[in-house]
């Protein structure tokens, strides 16, 4: 065959694609079991996280074996459902569904001082994509232990601040209930906060990041209400 002709070129670039995609597809399967791991781990300290516990890649399995002591789902009426692995269960899938449907994970925590924590699942969207995170309360189930929020895609130096260690730490000792035992949440506001149990101060800038976790925080947490309450 004439390799000048454009019948040669066309069967040559044919045989390429097939071939480059082969590999790829190949070295795709590979690699996966590899990047589900790197989620597990990833996951696994972003848990740890909101009790203010650090890990690495390398330590993390033993950390959150440690310090994990129970998991479980739970559906929006608080009941504990069976047989679930609770680790699995994606929440931004969850919330997708009817609310009757919804299978909720919750992670049960004990620290080096025997406190335990109950750590809840977070999932929402802020300005350019989605935010998520995980919130630990007290077992009194109103007071804020700690909390972990991460984002895909937020304007660096503004709304992608939500994931720095200094704006997290301003939700510890906040409280989701207010005197009279009504839910509440925690509000994120602009200028000072009003109330020191339910607000802590807005990112500069990133007003619209913010809002979104604040209903992120609230829509979430008002789906663990049938077992935040029940306890």
């Amino acid at each position: 065959m004439d390799k000048n002709s454009n019948t040669y070129t066309f069967i040559f670039s044919i045989i390429m694609v097939v071939v480059v995609a082969s590999i790829l597809s190949i070295i795709a399967v590979k690699l996966q079991p590899r990047q589900e791991q790197n989620i597990r781990i990833e996951k696994k300290r972003n848990i740890l996280s909101s009790i203010n516990i650090e890990s690495t890649a390398k330590n993390v399995e033993e950390i959150f074996d440690k310090y994990i002591i129970e998991t479980y789902a739970v559906d929006i009426n608080g009941k504990i459902i069976d047989n679930i692995d609770a680790f699995e269960i994606e929440l931004r899938d969850e919330i997708r569904k009817d609310e009757k449907e919804m299978i909720l994970p919750v992670f049960r925590a004990k620290l080096s001082d025997n406190s335990i924590k109950y750590i809840f699942a977070l999932h929402g969207r802020g300005l350019w994509g989605p935010l998520w995170g995980y919130i630990a309360l007290n077992d009194d189930m109103n007071t804020v232990f700690g909390a972990y929020f991460s984002h895909q895609a937020e304007t660096p130096g503004l709304g992608a601040e939500i994931d720095t260690p200094g704006f997290q730490k301003q939700f510890t000792g906040k409280k989701i209930f207010d005197k009279n035992n009504d839910f509440v949440s925690i509000n994120i506001v602009k200028g000072g906060i009003r109330n020191e149990y339910h607000e802590v101060d807005a990112i500069s800038g990133g007003t619209i990041t913010g809002n979104g976790l604040r209903d992120m925080i609230k829509d979430c947490l008002s789906l663990y209400l049938g077992y935040i309450e029940g306890k």
